[in-house]
């Protein structure tokens, strides 16, 4: 296999001399190809055979421990000019990086496989895909590639057709933390990455290309490249509305793409279409429509369960690649809060003790095809996108960010996105745990200056009126002894029913300083007539000044006051009726939370 497209040919033997392979090999992106892959790196070490049995067509990768995570402050943006890179951007000269790029790349590949990987980020069919090569010396790109992207035969037939890609050159090399570099060069659609095998760093068509370039691309073509899941709610009444969630990485984007309604909401389905980049666009009645470019997953693992997300749980059983989780006697992958099993050997390969860490690493990951999901949407592949009816920006934060408010307004709702703070996580190098301001979760991510980005955003509101509602929410609220506020998982349903009825004028909300908050009995009602009808005595309540059909409550003021200050984070109104034996200071109590 090889191509047509001249422009790809010479690039590739450009490539091969500079890094002196001992055998090119085209990838066609067959399943017998990706077998023979799977094979050769089981008979060289690369891949752990898991318990097949159990865990049919699943392998693990233990990656060097010093390569375990994105490298943010060896990753740059080479504009010519240093302010279109930006102050959220670390910048070196076009001419400069490439030099450094070369001396790296010079004869890195000799005694190795130099595979060129045609791929499609988006449906190949779509208008709005956009498309790539890599061009690597490692098999377990390759095989990530295969799982996360279109790649092969279709891909290459496109490019040849559309006479455009972006070009990823990708070599582990020796694995040096000195010499480990990831360069992008968006005027020129291209991507450096030397020095690495972690998936952000080296899986090409992930974050450099789907967001670093395409972000780029995006301003400069009118569209929207962004850090964000897309998922679909089913009402019981048949409506299905589409949302695009941002979050910063580890913060709950798989879960939440993933989600399965709570016993409380019956009738309700949601289905997943992307678990972490959404490429937007205007339709031409100005209706903002979504495609996910990716075609599988590459999630955190550390978890993952039954109780907290059964579809990627589900997801996982087979035909996955795991990297650095632990194993146990059976040699099933296992990881921290997996739910069953004991591990026996830590990520390291070592016999695990507690004493040395976490038998998993914490950002240990699974690779999967998006179609093994039990929510997979087959609009995930609709070439037009699907509609968004709303957006949705959010955190990890322990304190002072709400459950969820609406923004007021496009403008206002660019600035709550802009504004978006989390803390730090394992997904990326540096201390864990520290709350640093992450603009629509893209600071690693953006290509280009946040003030042209911010301004394209804005500029959405001149050429449509059709524009979604944007949200923002923190699912992660603790209380004074560490606990979480909000039940999340399958409750976050409630929140986003909530916004869908406000996209709808359905629901009313409070006005404040910060936006619209939701009132008590859009959010709290079910869990709370649940659990108040199993106290004794209960008979009709009334919640945020509406009488519901529900309960008395007759047991003693401190009773009440305990139980609402502890399950509820929200203000509950007056949760008494007239002739409640509680006082007016002790009903007060109750919903100061």
């Amino acid at each position: 296999m090889t191509t047509r497209l001249k422009a790809l040919r010479d690039w590739v033997a450009e490539v091969a001399e500079l890094t002196s392979p001992d055998r090119i090999h085209w990838c066609d992106g067959s399943e017998q190809e990706y077998r023979k892959l799977l094979d050769e790196m089981l008979d060289n070490g690369t891949l752990l055979e898991l318990n097949q049995q159990n865990y049919p067509g699943c392998y693990l990768h233990r990656s060097d421990p010093s390569d375990v995570a994105r490298v943010e402050h060896l990753t740059f943006v080479c504009t010519r000019q240093q302010e279109d890179a930006g102050p959220n951007n670390n910048w070196k000269a076009p001419g400069e990086a490439k030099e450094l790029m070369k001396s790296c790349f010079e004869g890195c590949m000799r005694g190795r496989t130099m595979y060129v990987i045609p791929y499609c980020m988006g449906p190949i069919d779509s208008p709005f895909a956009r498309c790539g090569v890599e061009i690597t010396d490692s098999a377990y790109v390759v095989a990530n590639m295969y799982l996360m992207t279109r790649i092969g035969k279709a891909a290459l037939k496109r490019i040849e057709r559309d006479k455009t890609f972006v070009k990823g050159l990708h070599s582990t090399g020796e694995l040096n933390p000195e010499r480990r570099y990831i360069m992008h060069f968006p005027e020129e659609l291209t991507i450096m990455s030397y020095g690495s095998g972690y998936g952000g760093n080296a899986l090409l068509g992930k974050k450099c290309h789907a967001l670093r370039i395409a972000s780029y691309q995006a301003r400069t073509e009118g569209w929207l490249a962004e850090h964000m899941l897309i998922v679909g709610v089913q009402s019981p009444a048949g409506d299905t509305h589409y949302l695009a969630c941002a979050f910063p990485s580890a913060c709950g984007k798989t879960n939440l793409a993933m989600l399965i309604p709570p016993d409380s909401l019956k009738g309700w389905k949601v289905w997943t279409l992307g678990d972490d980049i959404a490429w937007m666009h205007l339709d031409q009645d100005g209706q903002l429509r979504a495609i996910n470019p990716e075609a599988g997953y590459f999630g955190v693992v550390p978890g993952t369960n039954p109780h907290t997300n059964k579809n990627a749980y589900d997801t996982i059983q087979h035909n996955t690649i795991f990297t650095n989780v632990a194993t146990t006697a059976d040699n099933d992958p296992w990881w921290e809060e997996k739910g069953s099993g004991t591990p026996t050997t830590d990520w390291l390969g070592k016999p695990f003790d507690s004493k040395n860490g976490p038998a998993a690493h914490p950002n240990s990951r699974f690779t999967v095809s998006a179609r093994q999901n039990p929510a997979y949407s087959k609009l995930a592949e609709a070439p037009e996108g699907v509609p968004i009816s709303a957006l949705v920006f959010g955190g990890r934060r322990r304190e002072l960010a709400p459950l969820v408010y609406e923004a007021k307004d496009w403008a206002h709702g660019v600035l709550v996105g802009a504004s978006v703070a989390s803390e730090t996580t394992a997904a990326a190098t540096g201390k864990v745990g520290v709350v640093r301001r992450d603009p629509m979760a893209m600071k690693p991510f953006c290509g280009y200056n946040y003030g042209d980005y911010w301004a394209h955003w804005l500029s959405f509101a001149k050429r449509s009126n059709k524009l979604p509602k944007i949200f923002h929410v923190n699912w992660f609220r603790r209380d004074s002894a560490g606990k979480f506020l909000w039940p999340g998982f399958g409750d976050n349903l409630r929140v986003l029913k909530w916004m869908l009825e406000r996209c709808a004028g359905k629901a009313a909300a409070h006005d404040t300083a910060i936006g619209y908050l939701p009132r008590v009995e859009d959010l709290a009602e079910t869990r709370l007539v649940q659990k108040l009808s199993q106290l004794p005595g209960v008979g009709l309540v009334s919640i945020g000044g509406g009488q519901r059909p529900a309960v008395a409550l007759t047991p003693p003021k401190s009773d009440i006051a305990r139980f609402c200050l502890r399950r509820y984070s929200t203000n509950i109104g007056n949760l008494c009726r007239s002739g409640c034996p509680g006082s007016k200071t002790d009903r007060q109590g109750c919903v100061s939370m």
